[in-house]
């Protein structure tokens, strides 16, 4: 006996995949954060930063002093025995004129032997080592070069020192004999041992043409080996005042024609000291004569000088100029504002009418971004130019339009979205701005705001 079988498809119950929709629901937020991130504009941010700035006026000027030059009577070998922009008093050795060339030569051969040295000179030579190394910069390595210039002259002329010693009596034989001839110094001074020919120039004297460092001529008297009757041996700078004259145009003889001092910064050694100045017109042009009464003799060889006048030198926050931006405010008269509301704030009584008509006054605390003696500046957040407030306990109305101003400022982002903050710039260049510091309503070091100030409003939020 057979029955007849039904056969049922099995159902499989629905089971929902948890991982799946998970991976999906992040796909999706990924795919979201790509495309906002893509299409947002970002906003770079600046940290602000203490800062001192001055304004670029350097200038090339013509160095003039008192100088007297002294000249060999005779020919012959030239020997030096004191360094090159070192103070000599009277009657030191200088340098001396060998006219047959005999004690000349032993001068050279004992000067090779640097057993010679005496613990004096030893002594100084290592200070001097000593002191450039602890005064090196790696900024300013073109004094390497003028350091071991230096020291080789300052070596070969204390070993000519001590070899002429060591052979007196030679050398006093010659002089007797009136072939060795000896320098000394008939005055306390500086000795240089360049000359140029213009050693006699004043600031009376000069000329335009002497501005002209392409056809300026030097002689180094120090590097001859052989000098000849009348060639210049050394000069003497004997006072401590001395003069920079520089050209200048009309704008800066007029911004500077109300005083008669002013400081100065020397881009050889970065030294700052102040001068004493005249100005002065010559053959069509505007020179500033600088006096000045000390530190002759670090720039006792040089001529020409490169300096900085410092006629402004600002010190504050340093911001850069794509932050500054302006924005227009409202100028409400302090008169009417008051204190109010639940933590005490300054505030105003706009006048509001409510749904059925009726008027009355709702105190609002705007944000307060700048203040003079008179008015407050706020913007239109919290009201509009067309709102009318009115004084407490008082029936005179003021209308918020009535006064608007515009104030320069950043946006603050401290806080994660932007904040408009006035400032008050006292310097600025082509790149940076450097603002006053500690102001009420201003940024403080350290603050981050929107490097490009034309890119961000009030209150965006900052990605």
């Amino acid at each position: 006996m057979s029955k007849n079988k039904k056969v049922v498809r099995y159902r499989k119950p629905f089971n929902v995949n948890i991982g799946m929709i998970i991976f999906i629901i992040i796909f999706i937020y990924l795919i979201f954060n790509i495309f906002s991130y893509m299409t947002t504009e970002h906003i770079s941010t600046y940290e602000v930063e203490q800062g001192t700035m001055a304004e670029n006026n350097i200038y090339r000027g013509l160095i003039l002093r008192q100088e007297q030059v002294y000249s060999s009577d005779t020919a012959g070998a030239l020997n030096v025995y004191v360094k090159e922009a070192s103070r000599v008093g009277y009657g030191n050795l200088i340098c001396s004129v060998d006219e047959g060339g005999s004690v000349s030569k032993k001068i050279e051969e004992a000067a090779g032997n640097a057993s010679n040295l005496s613990a004096h000179d030893l002594s100084e030579i290592e200070d001097s080592i000593s002191e450039f190394q602890i005064s090196y910069s790696a900024q300013n390595f073109y004094s390497v070069s003028t350091f071991k210039e230096d020291l080789d002259s300052a070596l070969n002329e204390s070993l000519s020192l001590a070899a002429l010693d060591g052979i007196s009596d030679y050398a006093a034989a010659a002089q007797a004999e009136n072939t060795f001839h000896t320098y000394h110094a008939d005055q306390p001074g500086i000795v240089v041992y360049s000359t140029d020919g213009y050693e006699g120039v004043t600031t009376d004297t000069f000329q335009s043409s002497m501005f002209d460092e392409a056809s300026y001529d030097r002689t180094d008297g120090q590097r001859a080996l052989q000098v000849a009757a009348g060639a210049p041996l050394y000069k003497l700078i004997t006072s401590e005042y001395w003069s920079l004259v520089i050209p200048i145009g009309s704008d800066l003889a007029k911004r500077l024609a109300d005083d008669d001092t002013l400081q100065l910064r020397f881009m050889k050694d970065n030294t700052t000291t102040y001068a004493t100045y005249t100005i002065t017109e010559k053959e069509g042009s505007t020179y500033l004569i600088l006096t000045l009464r000390s530190g002759m003799v670090r720039y006792a060889k040089d001529r020409y000088a490169e300096v900085e006048l410092l006629l402004s030198e600002e010190t504050g926050l340093k911001i850069p100029n794509s932050a500054i931006t302006e924005k227009e405010f409202y100028t409400v008269p302090k008169d009417f504002f008051m204190k109010g509301g639940d933590s005490g704030s300054l505030g105003i009584l706009v006048q509001r009418s409510d749904s059925s008509g009726k008027a009355g006054a709702e105190f609002i605390a705007p944000t307060i971004y700048y203040e003079t003696d008179t008015d407050y500046y706020i913007d239109g957040e919290e009201v509009g130019a067309s709102d009318i407030i009115r004084k407490a306990d008082s029936t005179e109305t003021y209308q918020i339009g009535s006064g608007t101003a515009s104030l320069q400022g950043v946006y603050n982002i401290n806080k994660g979205y932007a904040i408009f903050k006035q400032i008050d710039i006292l310097y600025q260049n082509e790149e940076y701005a450097i603002v006053r510091t500690g102001t009420t309503y201003g940024i403080a070091l350290y603050d981050h705001i929107a490097l490009d100030g034309s890119k961000i409003h009030e209150n965006d939020l900052i990605n």
